[in-house]
Order: structure tokens, then C-alpha cells, then sequence
């Protein structure tokens, strides 16, 4: 779903001109033609070496969270423990994660020249400082905090409805997964804006958007410029990437811990 993400990147940049996309198949149409379909998949490589590890800690997290919330208590549904558990993990996984992220985005970003992502992290680094790695990291926290719990409490609270039992059943975690990463990320589209705003701020030219330093700054900005859409934009492909990558990811993960489990002792 890279390439998707790569188009919502795009979409969502102020400075970039990318309200000219009409869709994402004009996107992609216009990407290819101008810069080679390999431009889709520029920043590839930092998030195949961050999200490993950072899913690692986000499992890890959130199993051990929800077990002394009391999230496994019982055979009832836990929303408060789930989503607690959930807001732990992504606090977790995201410290570690935010750089790689800033790095993708740079590298998706139109005219991106970068010939690896050391040389992006060099070009950051000496720019920007390494505040720029972290500067958005409390934005990401403000997003992904409420889109773990609505993640984890939706998936849930889905599981239960068409699993009851909770046993393995790979078609039920697929679905619910993929619902589950629906909503959690329409909900918080309008966070996911001003994240994007604030890590590819230092790409722009413009003196306004360079000096925005916090997230009240950029949420203000793109209200000015662009009103309440501006908030709106690239809904459709983040859903469009959310959904089978959440769905991929929750069913890797009961798959992973199913056979754990029946292998243990």
C-alpha cells in the first residue's frame, strides 16, 4: 500500500500544488508520467527498517498493558482497558518510528533528489537540526493515541461480534481489521494533515510555513489558506491504505500468536 500512502502524502503538503490531483488514479497517471513509477515507492526503505521493530514494541506494549488494565479478565469486552493498552503501545512504538517517518515523507515529496535514506537523514540533520526527527512526535501522539483506541477498541468490539468464541479464524480477523483501520483512519484524517504539514515544512519555500512550530501554529495555517477541506485532505487514499494494511496487520498478528501459543508448551 506504499504507493497509496506516497499519494497521500502529496495530497495532504501544502506547498507541493497537489489540489491538482483529482483522484489517485490521476495522481498516479501524473506521477509516472513525470517522474517514473519508481518515484511512488521513494522512502520505501525507512519504513521497511522501522516498522519492524516498531510493531515489535507496539504488540509488546499493548499485550502487556491490556493484560494489567485487566483487559483479559473474563470473557466480557474491556473498551476502557483496550483502548489504554492501545494508547501505551502507539506512545512506545512511535518514539521509535517518528524519525523513519519524517525521512518517508521528505523522500515521497515531489522533486525529492535523495539518493538514499542516509543522505535524506544528512540533508535533514544539517538543515533543520535533529529537533526536526521529533518536532512533530507530540502531533503524532495527538493522532495516533485516538486512532490506536478507536484501532483496538473497534477491532474488539468486532472480533466479538463475528468471533465470538475468539478463535483462530483468519476471514474474521481480515474483515474486522480492515473495518477496524476504516474508521480509525477517517476519524483522525484532519490529524494526520497537520502531522504531514509539520514534517515536510522544512521542503517549503515559504517563510510562513517554515517558521510554524508547534501543532496549534500549522493547524492554523491551513485553515487560513485552505478552511476546514484543508483538514480533509487525502481522506481517500489514507483509508484506501489503512484498510488492508490493518487488516494485514491484525491477521499476521493473531496467525503469529495462534501458532506461538499451540507450539508453547
Amino acid at each position: 500500500m506504499y504507493p497509496v500512502d506516497a499519494i497521500k502524502t502529496r495530497m495532504q503538503v501544502v506547498s507541493t500544488g497537489a489540489a491538482s490531483y483529482s483522484g489517485i488514479s490521476n495522481a498516479i497517471s501524473r506521477i509516472s508520467a513525470t517522474e517514473g513509477a519508481r518515484a511512488l515507492w521513494r522512502g520505501i526503505t525507512s519504513v521497511a527498517l522501522g516498522a519492524g521493530p516498531a510493531h515489535a514494541v507496539y504488540f509488546a506494549v499493548y499485550e502487556s498493558s491490556k493484560q494489567a488494565f485487566g483487559g483479559n479478565e473474563g470473557t466480557g469486552y474491556h473498551p476502557i482497558a483496550t483502548s489504554l493498552a492501545g494508547a501505551c503501545a502507539t506512545t512506545a512504538s512511535d518514539a521509535l518510528m517518528n524519525p523513519f517517518d519524517v525521512i518517508k515523507q521528505h523522500m515521497q515529496l515531489p522533486g525529492s533528489r535523495f539518493a538514499n535514506i542516509s543522505a535524506c537523514a544528512r540533508s535533514i540533520y544539517r538543515t533543520e537540526g535533529f529537533s526536526a526527527f521529533y518536532l512533530s512526535y507530540p502531533t503524532t501522539l495527538i493522532m495516533n493515541i485516538p486512532l490506536t483506541a478507536i484501532n483496538f477498541t473497534s477491532y474488539e468490539a468486532l472480533s466479538k461480534l463475528m468471533n465470538p468464541q475468539r478463535k483462530y479464524d483468519p476471514l474474521s480477523h481480515c474483515v474486522a481489521g480492515g473495518l477496524a483501520g476504516a474508521v480509525a483512519a477517517a476519524a483522525t484524517t484532519p490529524l494526520d494533515v497537520i502531522k504531514t504539514f509539520l514534517q515536510t515544512k522544512g521542503t517549503s519555500t515559504d517563510a510562513e510555513i517554515r517558521n510554524t512550530r508547534s501543532f496549534v501554529d500549522a493547524a492554523g495555517v491551513i485553515y487560513r489558506r485552505e478552511g476546514v477541506r484543508g483538514f480533509m485532505r487525502g481522506l481517500k487514499p489514507r483509508i484506501i491504505a489503512n484498510m488492508p494494511s490493518t487488516a494485514i496487520c491484525w491477521t499476521s498478528y493473531e496467525m503469529a500468536k495462534f501458532y506461538l501459543y499451540k507450539s508453547s508448551p
